[in-house]
């Protein structure tokens, strides 16, 4: 997130319940700042219904993750654990309470995502990544070539994208499989999958 404003408009109290799990109906806050989107529930409960086979013991990335609802919703499922990258210094402050709240086995990063990304072959690839950045942004297709391209993803990685359901710009590496794709309402979301490269 990139837009600062004042504290006293961004800390409004706002919340968003974990739908299934270890934390099921519990509440996790977040700060009302532009671009904040939290997956809406109905959308959140597909996209796990997804990824039901592959959730338990994953190592997740949360690329963009403003409320951290995808990565605490990941861990509260079986997730083995999950890295949240987040820039706005308010944003990263609810995270951290969020955490302590639920226990969390959460690593939060702050940090703007497109440059953690930009490095090369990290210690530990993610077998489910979570990308849904702010929507005037257009960060989707960019996002998804780095994680390719750096070998951020274990050969059997998952890849959820979140854009706007009229966006025609975005694209995904050639080797990644779509497996899933709807819309609900003005937001697209996808589920990809991947072959590894022969390189």
């Amino acid at each position: 997130m990139s837009i600062k404003q004042k504290p006293n408009s961004q800390m409004a109290g706002q919340s968003v319940k974990i739908i299934a799990g270890l934390w099921r109906s519990r509440k996790i806050n977040f700060p009302a700042i532009p671009g904040l989107r939290p997956t809406g529930a109905r959308i959140r409960e597909t996209l796990f219904n997804w990824l039901t086979p592959h959730i338990e013991g994953a190592n997740c990335l949360d690329v963009y993750a403003g409320s951290g609802i995808l990565s605490l919703e990941s861990l509260s499922r079986g997730a083995k654990t999950s890295t949240a990258l987040e820039s706005e210094r308010i944003a990263l402050d609810t995270l951290q309470e969020n955490r302590a709240k639920l226990h969390a086995n959460l690593t939060i990063i702050a940090v703007n995502s497109i440059d953690f990304l930009a490095k090369k072959n990290p210690a530990q690839p993610f077998d489910v990544v979570f990308i849904d950045p702010p929507f005037n942004q257009d960060l989707q297709s960019r996002t998804c070539a780095l994680l390719e391209a750096n070998h951020w993803l274990s050969s059997t990685a998952l890849v959820y994208c979140e854009l706007p359901s009229k966006e025609v710009h975005f694209s995904a590496p050639p080797n990644w499989v779509l497996k899933k794709n709807k819309v609900a309402g003005n937001v697209r979301f996808m589920l990809y999958s991947r072959i590894e490269s022969a390189n």
